[in-house]
């Protein structure tokens, strides 16, 4: 039922360790998440509605950031951990639902509260996890960060605009600047190097399939099939195809990852804060093709939503060019694979004496 904390990642990588479903279905709602907070992207599909929507976006996925990191480190996966878990799933449902009023109205300040206690579940886990020796000046530092930041958000929830604004920005610049002066820790305190990049990898792929939706979504508004609406519709769906393959075959973006050194550690939240654009941009990539698809027998897009669409497409793919250029350094600094002894010292005469391991391996190469 309830099992003490342990580091999972003292080496770095812990073996045959998967995502769990649990974790899964965390990433899912989360997801879903961010499509009820796009909703208002398809109606304003303008830089107004960006804005707003890139805003709560990456509000929504730092909760989800904050939960992964944690629980790629320290999940016990015992009741506590799963309550906590259930826990954030609400929460971020109801960020969800007060994410369809205007920013200026109560439902920011309910999104606003939703979040802090949100913040606070995540205090309550890294307070637990100070029991560990090694981990306690990362958990002490992430622990007091969102403390503070919690206390922010819970502010900004009672008092009106604008100040309820400029406290969102300074809560966030805490949540977003604790990880990047705590990257030294990350050494003593590393990731797992397989499971955080598939829970990323899982993260994009459901994003993707989210834009999938908005396609679909897009071809249901055609009446009547045109070849330009064919080709939209099938342009549009290969454009997340090209997203998906690049991504996963081309850049393996989704590899294991190790923090051996501070180098590796600062290559990682490269990595990690890399991957925040191309969200972004994938999701707004999704509705401007569903715009596309919808538009193709009636109008073309305005200037303001094919400039908002490009820049959504060159997001991808500079983030995808970074992911890559991160991927390829980590295998410049991969260790040369060490020589055999044959390789050293070359072939052994025939008066040289040979181990029992190598005169055995002999007798098992013999031919009956």
């Amino acid at each position: 039922m309830i099992r003490p904390l342990r580091l999972r990642t003292e080496d770095g990588l812990e073996p045959g360790r998967r995502v769990t479903w649990l974790e899964l279905f965390f990433d899912l709602v989360f997801v879903a998440a961010v499509a009820q907070v796009g909703t208002h992207l398809r109606d304003d599909y303008s830089v107004t509605g960006l804005l707003r929507f890139s805003l709560l976006f990456v509000l929504i996925w730092w909760a989800w950031l904050g939960h992964t990191s944690y629980s790629t480190r320290f999940d016990t996966d015992d009741l506590v951990q799963r309550a906590l878990t259930w826990l954030q799933m609400f929460l971020v449902a109801v960020m969800a639902i007060n994410s369809t009023g205007a920013l200026d109205s109560r439902y920011s300040a309910g999104f606003a509260a939703a979040y802090s206690i949100m913040r606070l579940v995540l205090v309550a886990q890294y307070l637990r996890a100070r029991r560990i020796r090694r981990a306690r000046a990362l958990t002490t530092r992430y622990a007091a960060s969102c403390g503070v930041a919690a206390a922010l958000w819970l502010t900004s929830a009672l008092v009106p605009t604008p100040q309820r604004f400029w406290l969102w920005a300074l809560a966030l610049a805490i949540d977003v600047v604790t990880p990047l002066v705590s990257t030294t820790l990350l050494v003593d305190v590393p990731h797992d190097a397989a499971h955080l990049p598939e829970r990323y990898g899982l993260f994009t792929i459901i994003l993707m399939g989210e834009s999938m939706v908005a396609v679909m979504a897009g071809m249901e508004q055609q009446e009547y099939w045109s070849v330009r609406a064919a080709a939209s519709a099938m342009l549009g769906m290969g454009l997340i195809v090209a997203i998906w393959w690049c991504y996963y075959d081309v850049v393996d973006a989704a590899g294991e990852h190790m923090v051996r050194s501070r180098r590796d550690a600062v290559r990682f939240q490269v990595w990690s804060y890399g991957h925040l654009p191309l969200y972004l941009g994938i999701a707004v990539t999704g509705v401007g093709l569903e715009h596309v698809i919808a538009k193709a027998t009636k109008e073309p897009l305005h200037t303001g939503e094919v400039t908002i669409l490009t820049g959504a497409i060159a997001a991808v793919t500079m983030s995808t060019l970074l992911l890559a250029a991160i991927r390829r350094g980590q295998r410049q600094d991969r260790p040369a694979r060490r020589p055999t002894t044959l390789e050293r010292h070359g072939p052994r005469s025939p008066h040289q004496s040979r181990t029992p391991v190598a005169t055995a391996q002999t007798a098992l190469d013999t031919p009956r």
